[in-house]
């Protein structure tokens, strides 16, 4: 969508003082803890675009508050298993050979949308040191949330995921259904069973860059959907919808969300799981 669709599709003016307003209708206040995944391009035209957005949850969050936000960087991983786009055979060891090492700073993110690059751009936001499935924060815990990334614990209880798990965190899908949920990888660390992927990444280790092999727990995101689904009809209190901008948002507690993810996933395993275990 052009910014002119955007711009005739948008019903009334909007800007940091609109989101602010918003934000407070969806409870969210100074002082919260709160994991974002989002689309900027289901808001509909916003006055300062991306930054706008950053300036909303900032300044009603507070420095007494947490944002947090996925920020991976997909391509900086093991090029066998790429398909969007693939990428030809002959090219993979070039690509383990001269992909430059992850900087927390400098690598980029991929497929987290603007308001992440955004907030990933800001100087006193935080970025774990995980190659491939780094988070990022700003705020109070964002310091101690971000530190200690295990390398072949992704999203499990060593990550930041697993540091956030038991405290008071507001899960906010802004724009973005539950496929987006990057938390929900923790439910699925958390099983018993569970199968893994031999991934690479190029880091530095003592100040030189090496490609580094480690083994992954494969994750499937487009079962999550339908996991949210269930969540929310067992669990009908424990989420709440509203706007933010012209997009629909959805707002979750991270503890109630991932103990039932995990039970859910336990009682539905994948195919290939209920093979492994025949």
């Amino acid at each position: 969508m052009s910014e002119f669709d955007r711009v005739q599709e948008t019903t009334s003016f909007q800007s940091v003082e609109t989101l602010k307003q918003q934000l407070h209708t969806l409870d969210i206040k100074a002082g919260d803890a709160i994991m974002v995944h989002s689309s900027i391009k289901s808001m509909g035209w916003i006055a300062g675009g991306a930054k706008a957005v950053i300036d909303a949850l900032m300044e009603t969050i507070t420095t007494e508050g947490t944002i947090i936000m996925a920020a991976q960087s997909a391509e900086n991983s093991e090029p066998s298993y790429w398909m969007l786009p693939p990428v030809p055979k002959e090219w993979h060891d070039p690509i383990r050979q001269h992909t430059p090492a992850y900087d927390r700073h400098l690598t980029p993110l991929r497929g987290m949308g603007k308001i992440a690059e955004c907030f990933h751009r800001h100087p006193k936001t935080i970025r774990s040191n995980h190659p491939v499935h780094s988070f990022m924060a700003w705020g109070k815990h964002a310091e101690e949330w971000m530190s200690d990334h295990p390398l072949e614990d992704s999203f499990g209880l060593g990550s930041p995921l697993g540091k956030i798990l038991n405290e008071n965190v507001k899960i906010l899908l802004l724009g973005v259904g539950y496929d987006s949920c990057t938390a929900l990888h923790l439910s699925e660390y958390l099983l018993e069973h569970k199968t893994y992927t031999n991934q690479g990444a190029a880091m530095l280790v003592d100040g030189e860059r090496q490609w580094i092999e480690y083994q992954s727990v494969d994750g499937d995101s487009d079962r999550f959907p339908e996991l949210g689904e269930a969540f929310e009809k067992a669990h009908p209190t424990a989420s709440y919808a509203g706007k933010l901008g012209q997009a629909d948002c959805r707002v979750v507690q991270i503890k109630p969300l991932i103990t039932f993810g995990e039970e859910w996933l336990k009682n539905n395993p994948p195919e290939d799981i209920m093979q492994t275990l025949k």
